[in-house]
């Protein structure tokens, strides 16, 4: 007999149309909506994460947004535990768990019976980089981790010296950098899931993706990124965002507004092409093409393999 919880996964490149499905389905079957996004857990960073609305809401109770300061870390470890307790909370009130993002990892990490690698660790090794990035700067560590694990060092900021010392200890204990150590684990779902893609016509997608920057800048992207710039956050991982970099860039008079706004555009198309890649290469994904028809024969459609796959009844 299958005691798991069930679960709807739905992930898919940035503006390709997941919220507006997650409420369709949250409403269809008495669900609650949990964010798989890295940087929706921020507060004060709503224009540029494309964070939902009180309005768009309709209502359906949103779980991991607001959850963390800007100058504060979070990781997918982090991430794993809270989606795993918010599932059991949600499902013990007899609703539908539905996790909905574009982080692959952090979805990946809580879906999954994954194992992180922060239990390895070296304490004289970290100490002495610890010490050498005091005397010889930043910089040098994060060129050596480039080095070794050019991945990690692209997505790690080098003056974000306890996550580059984090990444060299990974490597130093294992021989592999992080993202070996944990590709070479091939967990088990931890829920009876239904994992939905979203994909379209990649003209269209980024189409939908230079329209949302756009709407993003009328909206009020240049203040919301001016008032955490004047706050002095600098080098913490939310400042590292897609949205957020780029219009730094602008207010520290490297680049002109027009110009960083289409960095951000070029920047978002070349995050959503690496979404579909991972995703692809990551997991079992049953895709749906959400450009083609019209929306409401494609709910039906997805709506018609959720309940076959996890066995329930929809209200409508």
């Amino acid at each position: 007999m299958n005691n798991k919880e069930k679960l709807v996964v739905i992930i898919g490149p940035t503006a390709v149309g997941k919220t507006k499905l997650s409420i369709e389905l949250a409403k269809r079957y008495n669900g609650e909506i949990i964010s798989g996004d890295s940087m929706q857990i921020y507060r004060g960073m709503d224009i540029g994460t494309a964070k939902i609305k009180e309005e768009e809401m309709e209502g359906i109770p949103h779980h991991l947004i607001d959850i963390r300061n800007p100058e504060q870390e979070f990781s997918a470890a982090e991430f794993q535990q809270l989606v795993r307790e918010k599932i059991t909370e949600i499902s013990s009130r007899n609703k539908l768990p539905i996790i909905v993002g574009g982080t692959g990892l952090y979805i990946q990490a809580a879906i999954f019976d994954y194992q992180f690698s922060d239990a390895l660790s070296d304490p004289e090794f970290r100490s002495k980089l610890e010490k050498r990035a005091d005397l010889e700067g930043n910089q040098v560590l994060h060129d050596e981790l480039a080095s070794i694990d050019p991945q990690s060092a692209s997505e790690i900021h080098p003056n974000n010296v306890r996550r580059v010392i984090r990444a060299l200890e990974i490597y130093h204990c294992t021989g592999k950098t992080k993202e070996e150590t944990q590709a070479n684990q091939s967990p088990e779902l931890m829920y009876e899931t239904a994992l939905i893609g979203l994909t379209m016509d990649r003209e269209q997608l980024y189409e939908r993706i230079n329209l949302r920057v756009d709407l993003m800048v009328e909206e009020g992207l240049l203040e919301e990124v001016e008032s955490l710039y004047k706050r002095g956050l600098r080098t913490c991982q939310s400042i590292q965002a897609i949205g957020y970099k780029e219009i730094y860039q602008y207010l520290d008079g490297l680049t002109s507004l027009p110009e960083a706004i289409e960095t951000l555009k070029q920047n978002s198309r070349r995050y959503a092409k690496r979404q579909l890649t991972w995703f692809r290469n990551k997991m079992n994904v049953q895709w749906f093409n959400i450009g083609e028809d019209d929306f409401v024969k494609k709910i039906s459609e997805i709506s018609a393999y959720i309940e076959g796959k996890l066995q329930l009844k929809s209200n409508t």
